[in-house]
C-alpha cells in the first residue's frame, strides 16, 4: 500500500555549537523538490565527511516515533512538527521493524534504495538540550534510515512513497542496526558472515562489518 509523505524537509548549514555548523535543523517545504544523486536539491550538510554522500543522500525518520519521544522527553518544542531528528522525509506507518536493507521505493517520481539505518551522533543531545538522546536512539533502535538515489525525480508533501522491490527481507533495519552498531555481533556470527554477501549495504557499514568479523575471528 502506498504511504503518504507527510513532510519534505530541507536544511541550511547554520551555527550550532561554538564554531561548529550543522544543517540538522530541517524545515518543511511546500513546493516540489528535485532529487538528484546527492539527495534533495537545496538541502545542505555542514560536514560532508560524515553526512551526505551517495549512501546518505536522503534521511527518513518515522513520525510514528514522536509520541514515544514525547513520553520520554516531555513536551519538547522540537517534537511539535517533523524535523526534530534532521530528517528529510516524514511518514507514518513505516519504521525500522518493517523496512529492510535494500528496499526500493518510488519516492514521488524518484527511485530510492535503503542503504543503512541512521547512526546517531552527539548532535542529537545538543539539539534537544538533553544528555542521552543519542544513546536512547541506539538502545531503542528508533534510528530512521538513509536512501541512495537510483533514479532522479522530484517529491513534495502529499506524494506517495511506494515499495516496489524487497530483495533482502531477512534484513529489517532494527536487526541490522543491532548487529553492526547495537552490540549484538558477538552473539550473531552467522548473521555477520551472511551480511558479507549483501551488496546494497552502505560502504561505511561494509567496513564496519569487516572490522567486527575480524574482531570475532570470522571470514577466515
Amino acid at each position: 500500500m502506498p504511504t503518504e509523505i507527510l513532510a519534505v524537509l530541507l536544511g541550511n548549514a547554520r551555527p550550532f555549537r561554538r564554531d561548529e555548523r550543522s544543517a540538522i535543523d530541517k524545515r518543511p517545504v511546500v513546493d516540489s523538490v528535485a532529487i538528484d544523486a546527492t539527495g534533495l536539491v537545496g538541502d545542505e550538510q555542514a560536514d560532508r565527511s560524515v553526512h551526505g554522500g551517495i549512501d546518505k543522500a536522503i534521511h527518513h525518520y518515522p513520525a510514528d516515533h514522536y509520541d514515544w519521544w514525547r513520553s520520554h522527553l516531555g513536551d519538547h518544542s522540537l517534537l511539535d512538527a517533523p524535523g526534530a531528528f534532521g530528517e528529510n522525509i516524514s511518514t507514518a506507518g513505516l519504521d525500522e521493524s518493517n523496512v529492510c536493507l535494500g528496499d526500493r521505493f518510488r519516492l514521488g517520481s524518484a527511485l530510492v534504495e535503503v542503504s543503512q539505518a541512521r547512526q546517531p551522533c552527539w548532535k542529537l543531545d545538543h539539539r534537544f538540550g538533553s544528555k542521552g538522546v543519542m544513546a536512547t536512539v541506539v538502545k531503542t533502535r528508533r534510528t530512521g534510515w538513509y536512501y541512495r538515489v537510483l533514479e532522479a525525480g522530484a517529491v513534495r508533501a502529499g506524494d506517495d512513497l511506494v515499495l516496489v522491490d524487497r530483495p533482502w527481507p531477512e534484513w529489517p533495519l532494527a536487526s541490522l542496526f543491532g548487529l553492526l552498531i547495537g552490540g549484538e555481533a558477538k552473539d550473531r556470527p552467522a548473521d555477520l558472515r551472511a551480511l558479507r554477501d549483501v551488496p546494497v549495504l552502505a560502504e561505511t557499514w561494509k567496513v564496519r562489518r569487516a572490522k567486527l568479523a575480524e574482531q570475532y575471528g570470522l571470514d577466515i
